[in-house]
């Protein structure tokens, strides 16, 4: 009878000790999928893609490293001519999903010369064409098909030098040990759901993983972070309310079918570009409903229930809000377009504080900003935007007492802890008591304060898994947005890098209300971690948010939403035939080539091309 209970004795003293080594390889092991993610984003050299040439007659070359390029004499342009004759920015020369060029002129008044005839509209050019700008003269020369894939060839695939599928491994560990955090609960009858909800989180990240490599597409970085993220979502529900995985489940499944049909949309600039002004009608309507029929939980009125659901039309419109944002270089120097913008995203922003959703509206700013500034450029312009709106800000404060309130406690928590302090000093109170490792799931009490599993949910996460673990959740979401800025500058288009820059700032900024606002370093605003919070509707929208950092990851082989270069034919012996010129059809080159040595195409677009 003894030894029984000497061995139940043993194990009752002994497994508090197994599940903090349990949190602690938790740790090592997301440590090691931050690492190697970092490594894989970071760890080789910018590679652009080229995809045409521009000469002058001393033979000075411009690689034309994106789809759409400025000619003019600022220091910023993509093709910089410092000619006093050449405006800033002059013209642009763009090209289509179909490899199709053409050249907008921006100075109308001067227009642009395209083979010595002058066009103050746009104009489609070839190969050998002379196009001149201010009385100089460029001559533009596309890769071909064949051209684009060889120089395709040469550059490196992700996934090279650290090994997707390890890496995928080691989260599939991080899962198992996140679910054996909570054996203790083994006889309870949530814990077969718990079961069933990481088993079934660890096969969809392997069936989408599966679908990549079925589609030749080696990088799953940004995914590989998107679901470390999820699973710290389930771990929260599956100690706050384990009723609810499967819904979560579901929202994780909807997001990924959210992210997969944008990156369809996405992948065709041209159907992308379309979709802006009935995707913005549409958002426009909902937010309209939203404000004359939603119901108002929290104070906001930010929820629509459709019979046992309900959902936040806000998280939805961020990604048609991005959508419509986000324009092509043809399209930014356009004064209509420019006015569109700022009136859709002043009727969001309107919606939302009539709402009483002000961190969203908030967050909805933010990204204006930082369109605005990515398709101008003019920074006093967004200065002054900003001290417009903190004007707005202040007469809010006046109309909205409760908001002036969360101002008042800001910093003074501790000073308000039974009242509008609360949930901040309970939120610092249960990240000290997790320490560094944390408690455990079944030890915490942060649980139990309202809001916890959305707006407290960093002070949940530390508490339970301890903060080393939640500071790894906020270097998660630094890593996807520091890769989308490097990424943004070598995208294709600035469709891409001002929509996949936008998408990386609200992720950023709203994790940064959250957190900063849950320990009291900012007003408490009320806005979800991104992926870590409970909530359908959020963890929704930022699978579709992914999609649009992913376009702009112009690494070859990487991404979906941008199609695979063409097999590069079998390498043939050029001779002084083979020229990029087109005499027969362009009188302009003619001229041009009648008294220069003939330019073979590898000269140009060669096998031994370095890309200098």
């Amino acid at each position: 009878m003894m030894v029984p209970a000497l061995i139940q004795n043993f194990f009752s003293h002994a497994t508090p000790v197994l599940l903090w080594l349990g949190r602690f390889s938790m740790l090592l092991s997301a440590v090691w999928i931050l690492v190697r993610c970092c490594r894989s984003l970071f760890g080789q050299k910018a590679e652009n893609e080229i995809w045409g040439v521009v000469t002058l007659d001393n033979g000075g070359r411009y690689d034309l490293t994106h789809w759409e390029n400025v000619i003019g004499r600022a220091r910023n342009c993509d093709i910089r001519v410092n000619f006093p004759s050449v405006s800033r920015s002059h013209a642009t020369i763009c090209r289509d999903d179909a490899g199709h060029w053409h050249v907008f002129p921006i100075n109308t008044d001067a227009g642009v010369l395209i083979n010595g005839t002058r066009t103050h509209t746009v104009a489609e050019v070839h190969a050998g064409d002379s196009i001149c700008v201010g009385g100089v003269e460029l001559y533009f020369f596309p890769a071909d098909a064949a051209q684009e894939a060889r120089l395709a060839q040469k550059r490196t695939r992700p996934g090279r030098f650290v090994s997707p599928t390890a890496t995928l491994m080691l989260l599939t560990l991080f899962q198992f040990l996140t679910l054996a955090q909570f054996l203790p609960q083994i006889h309870s009858a949530d814990f077969l759901t718990i079961a069933a909800s990481f088993g079934t989180l660890c096969l969809i990240m392997w069936c989408l993983y599966g679908l990549y490599r079925l589609l030749k597409r080696t990088a799953f970085e940004a995914e590989t972070l998107a679901f470390f993220l999820t699973t710290l979502n389930l771990g929260v529900t599956s100690a706050y309310a384990p009723e609810s995985l499967f819904t979560q489940l579901g929202a994780v499944v909807l997001g990924l079918i959210l992210y997969l049909a944008l990156a369809l949309v996405l992948r065709n600039l041209r159907v992308a570009v379309k979709l802006r002004w009935p995707v913005a009608a549409a958002a426009s309507a909902l937010l309209a409903f939203n404000v004359v029929f939603g119901q108002r939980i929290f104070g906001a009125k930010n929820w629509i229930a459709v019979g046992p659901f309900s959902f936040q039309p806000s998280e939805f419109v961020k990604l048609a809000f991005i959508l419509a944002g986000a324009a092509t270089l043809d399209r930014l120097f356009a004064k209509r377009n420019l006015i569109f913008t700022v009136v859709f995203s002043a009727y969001c922003v309107g919606c939302l504080a009539l709402m009483s959703d002000f961190g969203t509206a908030l967050i909805f700013f933010v990204a204006f900003l930082c369109i605005a500034f990515l398709r101008s450029g003019d920074l006093p312009s967004v200065v002054m935007m900003t001290a417009a709106a903190g004007f707005g800000g202040g007469i809010v404060l006046h109309f909205k007492p409760y908001i002036a309130e969360r101002f008042a406690v800001w910093r003074h928590a501790w000073e308000y802890t039974q009242s509008t302090g609360y949930q901040q000093s309970r939120t610092m109170s249960a990240i000290a008591s997790g320490g560094l490792f944390g408690a455990g799931p079944g030890d915490g009490w942060l649980k139990y304060v309202g809001a916890a599993n959305t707006d407290l949910v960093f002070g949940v996460v530390s508490e339970e898994f301890g903060l080393l673990l939640a500071l790894c959740a906020i270097l998660a979401l630094v890593i996807l947005a520091v890769f989308t800025l490097e990424s943004g500058a070598t995208s294709r288009s600035s469709f891409y890098t001002i929509a996949s820059c936008s998408a990386a700032a609200m992720l950023v900024f709203q994790s940064t209300l959250n957190v900063m606002g849950a320990v009291d370093l900012l007003p408490l605003t009320g806005v979800t971690f991104p992926f870590v919070s409970m909530g359908g509707s959020s963890m929704a929208a930022c699978w579709g948010l992914l999609a649009f950092l992913k376009a702009a990851d112009t690494r070859q082989n990487a991404s979906f939403i941008l199609r695979l270069p063409k097999k590069a034919p079998t390498p043939v012996r050029v001779d002084s035939a083979d020229k990029v010129s087109r005499q027969e059809d362009n009188p302009r080159a003619e001229s041009f080539f009648a008294d220069k040595p003939e330019i073979p195409v590898d000269e140009i677009f060669g096998k031994e091309y370095d890309g200098r």
